[in-house]
């Protein structure tokens, strides 16, 4: 989000080390943050909302006191889950040397679902708890939807919903530390001239930090993202036309989904290099390899960041072409008018010399 004036050292310090941010976040965007402060995100958010100045609107601020005990609510929960069943399904287990000999793939396979689901809880409580936070100091006010209800989600970063159900790699991380998707979304992705998801994930791991478990699945992730983008692309439109056949791909696709996060995520869990590479040597690093062999199988389709560059080379070319032609119609245009004019001229000189 541009924002053209400089701040001054009072609003820049404001911005870095307010209480609502400072220590879980969530991350927002300075324009967003400066509007809040000065009081403008109510009106501002209303008429971005509506088109229009709204009189109802106007007339009180909008209450976050809903948005809030929902949230908290999804707080509650989110630790009382964390507190009784990740403790009984830990991430651990999945390197158990007597687990492994003796458990069949699929029930390690089903038990490594369970325990990542199972690990996530506590970040659902945390990012929560801050938005709630957030949301009960007034921030987070997004406008009203069609029907007139207050959205308090401008700073959410996450939608457990679609987290839980999510069908594609993508659909994951869109939902998954939403604000941080966008900052790195903004300062990398879009300004990366070659690789962009590389170097975004890459990027992702150099800040989240110094544990080489961060480095394993963010390096996962890129084979991971680029395999299930080119599946979707090369795939999908083979099942959306009939319901049945939809509901049936995307039953696949949520189970395949849910084991390859679970997959790329366990070093950032076990956070060290060997028992991340026991785990990964346990599976034979199958995903790995069927990732690769998705890439050589499937061709990558253009990003549209760069189908957009390709496209804007051609139209530059053509528009030269079309100018210099119109260019070239319109002084043979103007030559004939100004000669057929000239000799209009002529004639009624001889007529009325005549």
């Amino acid at each position: 989000l541009n924002y053209r004036r400089m701040p001054s050292l009072l609003e820049y310090l404001s911005y870095n080390c307010n209480f609502m941010g400072i220590l879980a976040g969530p991350l927002c965007s300075y324009k967003d943050y400066i509007t809040f402060i000065e009081g403008r995100s109510y009106q501002l958010q209303q008429s971005e909302a509506n088109g229009k100045e709204d009189t109802k609107y106007e007339q009180t601020d909008p209450s976050p006191n809903i948005a809030v005990a929902q949230k908290l609510l999804i707080c509650g929960l989110s630790l009382l889950f964390h507190m009784t069943i990740t403790k009984t399904l830990p991430v651990e287990y999945n390197i158990d040397d007597n687990f492994r000999a003796t458990a069949s793939w699929p029930v390690r396979f089903f038990y490594l679902y369970v325990s990542l689901m199972a690990a996530r809880p506590k970040y659902y409580f945390a990012w929560t708890l801050a938005d709630a936070i957030n949301n009960a100091a007034g921030f987070g006010f997004r406008g009203y939807d069609k029907n007139g209800v207050t959205r308090w989600d401008l700073i959410s970063n996450l939608r457990i919903q679609q987290i839980e159900f999510s069908t594609s790699f993508k659909m994951f991380l869109d939902n998954w530390n939403i604000q941080t998707a966008l900052w790195l979304k903004r300062v990398c992705y879009e300004r990366a001239s070659f690789s962009p998801t590389i170097q975004t994930f890459i990027l992702s791991a150099i800040w989240h930090g110094v544990y080489p478990g961060y480095y394993l699945t963010f390096l996962t992730g890129v084979l991971m993202t680029l395999a299930a983008r080119a599946i979707r692309n090369n795939i999908r439109h083979y099942f959306v036309e009939s319901p049945s056949v939809k509901l049936c791909y995307d039953i696949v696709t949520w189970m395949a989904t849910q084991v390859a996060i679970s997959y790329t995520v366990v070093p950032f869990v076990l956070l060290s290099v060997k028992p991340s590479f026991t785990f990964y040597s346990s599976c034979y690093f199958c995903l790995h390899i069927a990732s690769i062999l998705v890439l050589l199988v499937f061709p990558l389709k253009r990003t549209q960041k760069g189908s957009k560059k390709h496209e804007s080379i051609q139209p530059v070319w053509s528009q030269k072409l079309e100018e210099e032609n119109l260019l070239q119609k319109n002084s043979y245009s103007t030559t004939n008018n100004s000669f057929s004019q000239k000799q209009e001229i002529t004639c009624r000189y001889q007529a009325l010399k005549q």
